[in-house]
């Protein structure tokens, strides 16, 4: 499975993760799926989210509201969510789903977890061998990784993004 993010996705899921840096940040993708790839083209923060260092939660009214909202979009539909893990003490932010993440996870729905850490020194963007994108910006270090149901385990997708050589 892979992932193609857009520059707008890319962008907003840096600036959601920043913005609430020591909080976790949640927010919808928006796009398409095809039959062996998702197609992200927009990635949009939950305001209303429920946040705190180690978790983060959204309320339900709000997504009946966005959903109904969402139909009159034809071409795009939520196709997964995002949320931060970020750094908080010595302790290092990881793309790794924890167990709460993988009970929330839905089949044909993809998931990016994207890691935020103090950055100390200016690291090119890139994709990795194991499927994530990493860099810095900023005063930060981000690697970003995708996850989906295969069966009832969570596997990695790989990640395409043509954008942060740009940053």
């Amino acid at each position: 499975m892979r992932v193609y993010l857009s520059e707008i996705a890319f962008m907003n899921l840096l600036l959601s993760s920043a913005e609430v840096f020591k909080k976790e940040c949640l927010g919808y993708l928006l796009g398409y799926r095809l039959e062996d790839r998702f197609i992200v083209e927009h990635a949009f923060s939950l305001q209303s989210a429920a946040r705190s260092r180690r978790g983060v939660a959204y309320y339900r009214e709000n997504h009946k509201r966005l959903q109904g909202l969402l139909r009159n979009f034809h071409r795009l539909e939520i196709i997964g969510d995002f949320h931060s893990h970020t750094q908080y003490g010595e302790a290092k932010g990881l793309p790794i789903p924890s167990k709460e993440d993988v009970r929330s996870m839905k089949r044909g729905h993809i998931y990016l977890i994207v890691a935020i850490n103090n950055g100390s020194k200016s690291i090119p963007w890139g994709e990795n061998r194991d499927g994530t994108i990493s860099g810095s910006a900023g005063e930060f270090f981000f690697k970003v990784s995708a996850y989906y149901l295969n069966g009832k385990e969570p596997r990695r997708a790989r990640i395409h993004c043509p954008f942060p050589p740009g940053l």
